[in-house]
């Protein structure tokens, strides 16, 4: 393991709330970003002072990647009426397969509320049927998947996690590896003596068809003390003659969020061939 230090940039942030933009006058973060022919597109979440706190999308854009401009006043994307992601949608992953933009993104079937005010930091639930699935009564996270060709109009693809688990964090290999489709995730609840991690930790897992995944592989349980309630992906990997670069966040038992980054074998990235952390 080598240490390192990253250089935040002397005019953060590139993004503030809007006060007069009632969808997001609280909060803008957690973005997904791509860069195209010129131009970076970034995928933000937003939200704003309802009690609800229904989270929404925004876009902006920039030339240089520091300067970022809103194309338009309004949400680009919001949770659907009636559908399984209407209660919230947040936390945009991008990657692309051929003409296609693949975004992931965590949504749940009614809103958080202002989860912050409560003791335990646990999404509210507006009723707790008791013949309700777990999923349902306690209103858990899912991880679905956008396409787009040109961030104005999406087509929702539906979960790729399964119900029983609260799992996000989700992000795609840019390309197939050994003939299957690759992703990262982070399933909260896969902890203890029967998944060999201690905390919410990062597992690869392979599919056919893009939208079922069950070959899952422990990658990477945390074992450091900056990365000790949790860890998981950030953006989608980058592709090196090396092999895969990961760069994965880490929550300590205080709540600081640091960076990391991890090296995975090429053609068996479920190996972890180095990992480097970045001090604050």
């Amino acid at each position: 393991m080598v240490n390192m230090k990253l250089k935040k940039y002397i005019n953060n942030p590139i993004l503030s709330p809007v006060k007069k933009n009632k969808w997001e006058s609280l909060s803008v973060r957690n973005p997904g970003v791509w860069y195209e022919k010129g131009t970076f597109y970034l995928l933000y979440t937003a939200a704003g002072e309802d009690k609800e706190h229904i989270s929404r999308f925004g876009l902006a854009t920039s030339h240089d990647g520091f300067h970022f401009k809103r194309v338009s006043a309004q949400p680009i994307l919001s949770p659907s009426l009636d559908g399984p992601d209407s209660g919230c949608i947040e936390d945009p992953r991008i990657t692309k397969f051929g003409d296609y933009f693949y975004i992931t993104y965590v949504y749940r079937t009614f809103p958080p509320g202002q989860y912050w005010l409560h003791p335990e930091n646990e999404p509210c639930m507006p009723f707790e049927p008791e013949e309700a699935p777990r999923f349902i009564r306690e209103n858990l996270a899912a991880t679905g998947v956008l396409m787009t060709k040109d961030f104005k109009s999406f087509h929702r693809l539906g979960r790729i996690t399964r119900a029983t688990s609260d799992d996000r964090d989700i992000v795609f290999f840019p390309e197939k590896v050994n003939g299957k489709y690759a992703m990262l995730h982070r399933p909260k609840e896969w902890i203890g003596e029967k998944y060999s991690c201690r905390s919410p930790s990062m597992w690869i897992s392979f599919s056919e068809d893009f939208l079922t995944w069950e070959e899952d592989y422990l990658l990477a349980p945390t074992i450091f003390p900056w990365e000790t309630k949790k860890l998981g992906a950030g953006p989608p990997l980058i592709k090196t003659e090396e092999g895969w670069i990961v760069l994965y966040h880490g929550v300590d038992k205080e709540g600081v969020y640091r960076v990391g980054v991890m090296l995975l074998d090429y053609d068996d990235p479920k190996k972890v061939v180095a990992s480097v952390v970045f001090h604050n």
